[in-house]
């Protein structure tokens, strides 16, 4: 198996047709079709169900689709660090991250390398912990921003000096909307949007005083942007950290923080023995540099 063949798997995959994907990559049908063959004889496994119309992946196509996926863009990566070694330091910087207001650190960082090395860009993935720790044990970013509580026993990090801070987002004229700060009685009985991530929260349960799940959960969500939309409808209440929606002037949003008090740190981590391109080294070294202003 080569990432030639790889490219072939998933171009006839993207069109569902070997027609099609043979077009695509500028070959004649019949090589491709051997090249298909070969790939299935070789993992010893059916790849592709062949319909009259189309073609789909069967379980063990989708697997190694995904798979495929993440060989060529960490080949692609591999490339770009080694084409970064000349002199002059250029290449993207590859970073995952929860939603947070932190992101401004990471932001401020870019800002004042961006001053003094313009080729260095970068490339932003959002998603929660499992995602994003995901992408940083398969290589497939350099950076991870995690939202404790979390586990980074395997990773190294720097601790962000900064904590949000839980609460609901809530429309304006709702009933909890009066109120400073709101209790976990205060929320037993109203219907809730949560992240998927705090399903297993301890600190959370613990804070609610009864299992996650065992709530009136009406929806859960990945990113809260989307969610506001669902608020904003009247479906209820987001549990939400504080700083992410823009909740002043016109909004028909407001934010009310837990009590008692409920914060998350922020850590900022990447893999134990990692080998970084310059650029990403010089990302981590101008960060710690920020931090320690």
């Amino acid at each position: 198996m080569d990432i030639r063949v790889l490219e072939y798997f998933l171009a006839v995959a993207r069109e569902e047709s070997i027609t099609k994907a043979a077009k695509v990559l500028s070959m004649t049908q019949p090589p491709l079709s051997r090249q298909l063959k070969e790939l299935e004889d070789e993992l010893g496994k059916q790849l592709f169900i062949r319909g009259n119309k189309k073609v789909t992946l069967t379980e063990e196509g989708i697997l190694l689709r995904k798979r495929a996926e993440e060989l060529i863009e960490l080949m692609e990566k591999t490339k770009e660090e080694i084409r970064s070694s000349e002199e002059r330091i250029h290449g993207t910087v590859l970073i995952g991250a929860g939603e947070s207001d932190a992101v401004s650190f990471l932001a401020r960082t870019a800002r004042r390398l961006q001053m003094s090395h313009p080729d260095i860009s970068y490339h932003l993935y959002s998603g929660d912990a499992t995602s994003i720790t995901e992408k940083l044990d398969h290589g497939l970013i350099d950076f991870g921003l995690l939202v404790e509580p979390v586990d980074i026993s395997k990773y190294e990090y720097l601790r962000l000096p900064a904590k949000d801070t839980w609460g609901v987002l809530m429309r304006r004229d709702s009933p909890l909307a009066v109120k400073d700060q709101i209790l976990a009685e205060d929320l037993w009985e109203k219907p809730l949007l949560v992240s998927h991530q705090i399903y297993d929260s301890s600190e959370l349960s613990s804070w609610f005083q009864r299992d996650i799940r065992k709530l009136h959960i009406t929806a859960a969500y990945e990113l809260l942007y989307n969610a506001t939309h669902f608020v904003k409808s009247g479906c209820g209440y987001a549990l939400s950290l504080d700083k992410l929606i823009n909740t002043t002037g016109e909004s028909e949003l407001t934010f009310r923080p837990l009590y008692p008090a409920l914060d998350a740190g922020l850590c900022f981590v990447w893999k134990k023995h990692q080998i970084f391109s310059r650029a990403s080294r010089l990302y981590l070294d101008t960060l710690k540099k920020d931090l320690a202003l």
